[in-house]
């Protein structure tokens, strides 16, 4: 790991998260907890030897720990604690950032749903827009399902048999509604992006994650 020499909180921080591979390790464990084939299977091009020397650092310095799964046969899993939660923001600001720097979805072969969810819709959480709303919103991209909630932390309550709206389509849609390169609104009246739900949801969701 290398260090800066100059006293800086950033600098510090790059110290810790600078190199290859740790913060998207990071941006994994902060989506679920993953073993170590999923960390492997996500993060394509990374070497087993490599990837053990990140995890080992990031737990020295109390950002991710491992606990025993004993179904369907005992097994390690990597989870993110309470400090390394604490990355979650850095990580959203950064997927604004590089929105744009991205190549356009048409030109992309293969897209992560994840990507498109999270990085795409979520890292866009508006929490002014969402005061006074309560409502729960799923989407079903490419055959992958992801619920959000308006309220941030928030989790569908047990009352609810359904959320209140729920778009279903493939990724590379909302990445493109998100780059300008069309608009949501656009890709539901298109029938790329189904929509379930009424429209007062649709508004609120277009509201809440700032997506036209």
């Amino acid at each position: 790991m290398k260090r800066h020499s100059h006293y800086c909180p950033i600098a510090r921080s790059l110290d810790l998260l600078g190199d290859r591979w740790s913060i998207l390790i990071l941006r994994e464990l902060l989506l679920a907890d993953r073993r170590f084939s999923e960390l492997r299977a996500n993060l394509p091009g990374i070497s087993p030897t490599l990837l053990t020397e990140r995890l080992q650092a990031l737990a020295a310095h109390d950002l991710l720990t491992t606990r025993t799964v004993a179904l369907p046969a005992p097994h390690t899993v990597y989870s993110v604690t309470d400090k390394g939660r604490e990355v979650g923001p850095i990580l959203r600001a950064m997927s604004r950032f590089g929105m744009s720097l991205l190549p356009s979805p048409r030109r992309v072969a293969k897209i992560r749903p994840a990507t498109a969810a999270h990085s795409a819709v979520a890292a866009y959480y508006d929490g002014d827009a969402a005061a006074g709303i309560d409502e729960w919103y799923r989407l079903v991209l490419d055959g992958e399902t992801f619920d959000l909630a308006s309220a941030r932390g928030g989790r569908p309550a047990a009352s609810r048999a359904e959320p209140d709206l729920v778009l279903t389509g493939p990724a590379r849609a909302l990445i493109a509604a998100r780059r300008g390169e069309t608009t949501l609104g656009e890709t539901i009246a298109s029938g790329v992006i189904a929509t379930h739900g009424n429209k007062r949801a649709l508004r609120n969701f277009q509201r809440v994650f700032r997506l036209a």
